[in-house]
């Protein structure tokens, strides 16, 4: 049985902002952003919404239809290699000091929110157009029945038939496999979050065979 998908708009996104912070409370990039479980309950739902609203405005927010899952997607040109890592708006003054303007509006005395942008930005490829999966999230109660697969794969699908790459950042060993299996690899360049976890750009070529498990 398929999996319905539909756009998200902007009245989604009280309910979308929900379904990411539920997501990515314990996640380990997450929880270094934020390492105060109590601050992090407070304030990780501004920075799940200031990415939303980037996205929202400048990219594609593709959700199931029953709401329990969504990815987020930005098209990012040829020679702009993180210019939307971690920004909040679309001008290119803004684009340049993106990470900071994300810290100052989610929460200023807090240097990881800058960071993980400005790190992430650092190793973003260059030189060719891709497709960008910035977050994906799957409620915690439905994680396991292959909705956010399905939700890659069906912007998996139209990069293959338009000949464009696709780019994501694993935040864990457990996502790394599992975007090996829908025919992205390792980029070489992996991320490592001061005294925090490790990061993995990982890269796929259109046209590319999904592994076999």
């Amino acid at each position: 049985m398929g999996v319905a998908i539909r756009r998200a708009v902007e009245s989604d996104r009280e309910a979308v902002t929900r379904l990411l912070d539920e997501a990515f409370q314990d996640d380990p990039v997450s929880r270094w952003v934020f390492p105060d479980a109590d601050h992090r309950r407070r304030t990780h739902h501004k920075l799940m919404g200031a990415f939303l609203d980037l996205v929202l405005s400048e990219g594609r927010v593709d959700l199931t239809e029953d709401g329990q899952a969504a990815a987020l997607w930005l098209s990012v040109p040829a020679g702009e290699p993180g210019d939307h890592e971690g920004g909040v708006s679309g001008d290119h003054e803004a684009e340049d000091d993106g990470p900071a303007q994300m810290r100052e509006a989610v929460d200023p005395d807090n240097e990881r929110v800058e960071l993980v942008g400005r790190l992430t930005g650092a190793v973003h490829p260059t030189g060719r157009a891709h497709e960008y999966l910035l977050l994906i999230a799957v409620t915690p109660e439905r994680q396991g029945e292959g909705l956010g697969t399905a939700l890659i794969e069906s912007v998996l699908d139209r990069c293959d038939r338009e000949g464009l790459p696709a780019y994501l950042e694993a935040s864990s060993a457990r996502s790394r496999r599992l975007y090996e299996r829908l025919g992205f690899a390792f980029t070489g360049r992996q991320v490592d979050l001061p005294d925090g976890p490790q990061m993995w750009p990982m890269w796929r070529e259109p046209g590319t065979t999904p592994a076999v498990s």
